[in-house]
């Protein structure tokens, strides 16, 4: 029973992301219709190289229309990032759904053609898996003035559930010099580590030296590390 009422929510929140993703499409499209028109007709213009007074009325009209688009498009900004987060939510919710799925098909000893009992896997093939989740952590998309949630960590340190953009929120990310632990390449465990340098673009990576005693300053060479496998370390600087 557990399988099919997974199933059947699964179905559930694809079909309300399709209708989000509908809705974003909506306000992304709106204005793009006129952007067109403008567009060819420049290009009419340049093929009959004059500017006739047809021409001077009809653009003067597309950019009007144009420009009323855009004061809308600032006005439904608001609108947009709320359904943006939904949309996060839904995905997030079915990547969960689906790993309960699997872990409760693998305790009743159910296995579908498709999906056969996992075998035992290699350290390289882990380490990919782990990347591969990293690249998965979803785009935070907040609102101006929005802060970042610290939850306690005197028994677990959480890994982050959103990905930071350094573009609109660089204050949410880990600055140059700055103590963290950080997941060591192509191994399970977190060290100690200075940031090197934090990420200029959502995709990058944080760039990160690992404490070790085995080179003269005592950290490695910078070393590159995915925002999910970086948190904060509550002790002190070495100096």
């Amino acid at each position: 029973m557990a399988l099919v009422s997974a199933d059947s929510r699964i179905a559930e929140l694809l079909a309300e992301l399709q209708r989000l993703l509908g809705h974003t499409q909506e306000e992304r499209s709106r204005s793009e219709h006129n952007l067109i028109n403008i567009q060819k007709t420049h290009e009419r213009m340049q093929t009959e190289n004059k500017i006739s007074p047809y021409y001077r009325t009809k653009l003067r009209g597309l950019y009007t229309t144009a420009k009323a688009d855009a004061e809308a498009e600032c006005n439904h900004s608001d609108a947009l990032c709320s359904i943006l987060r939904k949309a996060l939510d839904k995905i997030a919710e079915i990547k969960s759904l689906l790993e309960e799925r699997r872990i409760a098909a693998k305790i009743a000893g159910i296995y579908s053609d498709a999906e056969p009992p996992r075998k035992t896997m290699r350290r390289g093939v882990l380490m990919t898996l782990l990347q591969q989740s990293a690249m998965t952590l979803p785009l935070w998309i907040g609102k101006p003035g929005d802060k970042r949630h610290t939850l306690s960590r005197r028994r677990v340190i959480p890994l982050p559930q959103w990905k930071a953009n350094p573009e609109t929120d660089p204050e949410a990310l880990f600055q140059r010099e700055q103590l963290v632990l950080a997941l060591y390449p192509q191994t399970t465990c977190f060290y100690r580590a200075l940031i090197h340098a934090p990420p200029q673009r959502p995709q990058d990576d944080y760039s990160v030296l690992f404490e070790d005693t085995s080179y003269a300053d005592g950290y490695s060479p910078p070393l590159n590390v995915a925002q999910r496998y970086v948190v904060a370390c509550k002790e002190t600087k070495k100096k």
